[in-house]
């Protein structure tokens, strides 16, 4: 059984950073594609970014693009997000997300197992 447990949020004030953590146990962790997503309060889930297997190709969301940086030890079996020059509307709980998918990817349909969350809160 694959599980994944994210760490590492908190409450920031705005320009602030964080890394979140996300470990995961119960598989092979070098074939999975990881995803972290974020949901607002009253908004629907949205892909912030992801990284491939082999840590190829590392698409963002326009809107943390420049600020954000995921990155994956395939030794720890843990997937990380740096993020750097938080912003309010950064405010949200953060999932980390694994799927079987080759390349990294936006889809959320593409990741088969979810973490529970960390609240990320960024005051003004």
């Amino acid at each position: 059984q694959v599980q994944l447990v994210e760490s590492g949020g908190g409450l920031v004030q705005a320009g602030d950073s964080l890394r979140l953590s996300c470990k995961v146990s119960g598989g092979t962790f070098s074939r999975y594609t990881m995803g972290w997503f974020r949901q607002a309060p009253g908004k629907e889930r949205e892909f912030v970014a992801a990284i491939s297997g082999r840590g190829g190709a590392t698409p963002y969301s326009d809107s943390v693009k420049g600020r954000f940086t995921i990155s994956r030890d395939n030794v720890e079996d843990t997937v990380y997000l740096q993020m750097n020059s938080l912003k309010p509307e950064d405010t949200a709980v953060y999932y980390c997300a694994a799927g079987w998918a080759v390349a990294a990817t936006q889809g959320m349909r593409s990741y088969d197992f979810w973490g529970q969350g960390t609240q990320v809160t960024v005051s003004s």
